[in-house]
């Protein structure tokens, strides 16, 4: 029996953009020169990288000189680290992040403790919104760096970001602040110099583009610390020949997302707002994060302004849900059995060999029981309402047949 498709995990990767795969396969197969060398293939090559620069400088409003091709957004976010402290590293040895950063900030946090580095992790509220006021206790001036995350990957929590640059500029005025925007780039309209933004990363697969690359926004170049050398490439801010393909598909996704703008991110709130209906009708069901307080606020007949403010915190493609009694991994492969594809965390941490809870929902102070409960559900350029309508009819189905056999 043939079952419906509904993929449902874009927060982990996406299907790349029809134009996207042309534009690569063109590189791959007609441009394939090096953007080094001096002939005219090289200069064909050069040019995609330079347009791509432009591209992705126009939808930041910023300087085409400040963007830094990556192999991805853990290359990203680990150089932003790395050039942050070793650009500041007779200034000071304080760093301040939150407790539920992705791993390619958290992990290089652990390393520089082992190093000597005093890191504060600043606590979130419920929704997962970050504490002003303790980050503002927290701010020094032997801070320097800040690292936050725009959206987070499990519960799409968005952080004030503004609010957030300004407490660090003002209170830690040596200090770099650093956004890991990777779940954010292509759903908002992000201006790093009018945000206060110093250092800013993203990832192509995340939006429609190719895995294996990414860029980094760098506000100073000048005072930009390289943490691979050699060749000089991109003005010696990362040495290695550019992956022109992928350059080129990730600047071809770039503009499509532009184009799409409010329109394409309003479609997958929408989608958003019908799954979460859905599912909420299954009892023992529960919507995590910032959007249950959307949910909540609305069934008491909020006004606009409250909701408005609550809806700001809460990102446009991405649904936590916990199931009591159900165990999530099991859940999850019953849905795949039936054609909807999503996830029991982020992606780049759920095939570690020693299982974990996820430190998102240990920071926002989930249940316990719920821990090893929860879904992640998240849309993209491709997603339709009837993805979302079919993954709620599937989960009516499955939660309650799957809690009979749970173990007391």
């Amino acid at each position: 029996m043939s079952v419906r498709e509904a993929y449902l995990d874009n927060a982990a990767t996406t299907r790349a953009f029809d134009s996207v795969t042309d534009v690569m396969v063109k590189v791959l197969a007609s441009d394939y020169g090096n953007p080094s060398s001096m002939h005219t293939k090289g200069m064909e090559a050069e040019r995609f990288v330079k347009q791509a620069r432009e591209e992705i400088a126009t939808a930041l409003k910023c300087e085409p000189r400040q963007i830094v091709f990556t192999s991805g957004g853990t290359e990203s976010n680990n150089t932003a680290i790395g050039t942050a402290v070793r650009t500041l590293r007779h200034e000071g040895r304080h760093i301040v992040t939150t407790p539920f950063e992705h791993d390619s900030v958290s992990e290089p946090m652990k390393a520089l403790e082992k190093e000597g580095y005093e890191v504060t992790r600043v606590p979130v509220d419920a929704c997962g919104i970050v504490d002003l006021q303790a980050l503002r206790e927290a701010l020094r001036l032997d801070t320097v760096l800040v690292s936050v995350m725009y959206v987070n990957n499990e519960i799409g929590a968005v952080q004030p970001v503004a609010e957030i640059a300004k407490l660090v500029h003002e209170l830690a005025p040596k200090a770099m602040f650093h956004v890991d925007a990777i779940q954010a780039f292509g759903k908002y309209a992000i201006r790093p110099k009018k945000e206060g933004i110093d250092l800013l990363s993203a990832s192509g697969h995340k939006i429609h583009g190719p895995k294996g690359v990414g860029f980094l926004y760098v506000a100073d170049p000048v005072r930009f610390k390289p943490l691979i050398l050699g060749g000089g490439q991109q003005n010696g801010m990362r040495s290695g020949t550019e992956n022109v393909p992928g350059i080129a598909g990730l600047a071809e996704a770039v503009r499509v997302m532009n184009a799409e703008g409010e329109a394409c991110t309003e479609r997958m709130r929408k989608i958003r707002d019908r799954f979460a209906q859905g599912v909420r009708l299954i009892e023992g069901a529960q919507v995590n994060g910032p959007l249950a307080r959307v949910l909540a606020l609305r069934d008491d007949g909020a006004d606009e302004d409250t909701l408005r403010q609550a809806e700001a915190q809460a990102a446009p493609h991405i649904v936590s849900v916990s199931f009591e009694g159900v165990r999530a991994e099991v859940l999850l492969h019953a849905l795949e059995e039936r054609g909807v594809y999503c996830s029991s965390g982020s992606a780049c941490s759920t095939n570690h060999t020693a299982r974990t809870h996820s430190r998102t929902l240990l920071a926002v102070g989930l249940r316990k029981d719920l821990l090893e409960s929860t879904l992640r559900f998240s849309f993209g350029a491709f997603s339709a309402e009837e993805d979302a309508e079919y993954a709620a009819e599937q989960l009516a189905e499955l939660v309650p047949f799957l809690r009979k056999f749970r173990r007391n």
